[in-house]
């Protein structure tokens, strides 16, 4: 039993990391530069770790299957990223992404152009990678697997505890989310993570639509709505004008990194 968790443990961080990768790719194409993404210091993403272990165990009994693959890969991880978005935003009173600009999301939390390659990755995962990466993992003696997972796992808590520590930086600007002036609120949340040390710092370039102020702007149009009142233009100018600002600062930050 022990060494089925340790195998399933080292398949968690092989797709985590080769999410990592991912992401660090497709931030390099669209920034010119490294970002290292993800919640985490280390190379890995959990998000994708849990995706393809999820479909690992859930989706095994498919495996001849391609198509239901396919669809079911599609739904476990969109659900995934769903819940996900959805917690992070309630611990931490922010959205670490956003897809409201992508057609056919749902609360902006996902999209079809992310649906689609969750898919294909099932059928990847489940059908190609996992027996190579299982093969390679059972074939590995006891004493260095123990050895192996033993100190990975003593890093990945680490990891954890040092970043969400420094992910708590977030959680205590809860009262500024309250504020009615969207653009003082995120100008103090950007100035006091640049004050914090280099890795709260790396938060503004891993997420460049890192969005407390996204949060704002629903909580006013809540109120709106509640009190059956309409944002005026002016209140849409602001808006606009402060997520411009936002991007720009980030835009400019990542330059000069």
């Amino acid at each position: 039993m022990i060494r089925v968790l340790q195998i399933f443990f080292l398949v968690f961080l092989t797709y985590s990391f080769l999410g990592w990768c991912i992401e660090v790719i497709l931030k390099y194409i669209q920034y010119r530069r490294f970002i290292n993404r993800g919640f985490l210091i280390g190379p890995y993403c959990p998000i994708y770790g849990w995706g393809a272990l999820l479909m690992t165990i859930l989706l095994q009994k498919y495996n001849n299957d391609p198509v239901v693959l396919l669809v079911l890969g599609m739904t476990i991880c969109s659900v995934l990223e769903y819940f996900t978005s959805y917690v992070l935003e309630k611990i931490f009173n922010a959205r670490w992404w956003d897809y409201s600009d992508k057609k056919f999301n749902i609360d902006g939390r996902i999209c079809l152009n992310t649906m689609i390659p969750f898919g294909i990755s099932g059928v990847l995962i489940v059908h190609y990678i996992n027996p190579i990466l299982f093969n390679i993992y059972k074939n590995i003696n006891s004493v260095a697997i123990n050895i192996i997972t033993l100190v990975l796992f003593l890093i990945f808590l680490i990891d954890n505890i040092v970043s969400f520590n420094v992910l708590s930086l977030v959680r205590k600007d809860n009262k500024l989310l309250e504020k009615d002036n969207t653009e003082e609120m995120s100008r103090k949340v950007i100035e006091k993570i640049k004050n914090s040390g280099i890795l709260a710092k790396r938060l503004l370039f891993a997420f460049p639509n890192f969005h407390h102020i996204n949060i704002v702007i629903k909580r006013a149009r809540f109120k709106f709505k509640e009190k059956k009142v309409k944002p005026n233009d002016k209140h849409m100018k602001i808006i606009k004008k402060t997520e411009e600002k936002y991007n720009k600062k980030l835009k400019k930050g990542t330059k000069s990194n």
